[in-house]
């Protein structure tokens, strides 16, 4: 039998074993794909395409010790609000689509408007940083790190009490790299 008459005849066998190893090669070049699109949403540039973020939060972050500091370490946006691991990394993807759509609908396209909802933004983001124990702050930062010599007394009482409270970075560290918004409760004002 010929190669042609082979190729002519529809055999189950092959069929099985080309669908398998195009299922193989398409289900590689779908998570390539998307694996490089959720990569390439983690980068700075990405961030602040969008002139709400590198009109407002952007400009204050430059300001910050986590953009320029002594030691040359940068901060990227996604160091802080977008987990590492798998797992949260898809949750937090799924919640900024909340915010593609704030982008979308023009809720916040204006520095009034931004102004307007970051209380709101700010305590949203202040909720997911504490329920997850600050575990964007540790990828970075750690009790075990820390040299309590090194630290300012205040500082060093602070972290101590925080420590031995089961306080979590976010608890104390509002502002660190962004402007606190106006309105914000008493104790949020640390």
């Amino acid at each position: 039998m010929s190669l042609w008459n082979t190729l002519k005849q529809p055999s189950a066998k092959y069929s099985l074993i080309g669908l398998l190893f195009f299922g193989f090669v398409g289900g590689i070049i779908f998570w390539g794909g998307f694996n490089t699109g959720m990569e390439a949403t983690n980068t700075m540039d990405f961030c602040i395409s969008c002139h709400e973020m590198r009109d407002n939060v952007y400009v204050e972050y430059k300001k910050t010790i986590h953009y320029q500091n002594r030691t040359g370490v940068r901060a990227v946006c996604s160091d802080c609000h977008v987990p590492k691991d798998w797992t949260h990394k898809i949750m937090r993807k799924i919640q900024a689509s909340k915010e593609v759509y704030g982008k979308i609908t023009g809720i916040v396209d204006t520095p009034e408007k931004f102004e307007a909802h970051r209380l709101e933004m700010a305590e949203r983001e202040w909720k997911r940083m504490k329920a997850s124990d600050s575990r964007e702050c540790r990828n970075c930062h750690s009790w075990d790190g820390m040299n309590p010599e090194m630290q300012k007394q205040r500082g060093r009482k602070q972290h101590e009490l925080a420590q031995k409270n089961n306080e979590t970075c976010i608890d104390c560290h509002k502002g660190i790299a962004h402007k606190k918004p106006q309105g914000m409760k008493e104790d949020d004002d640390e």
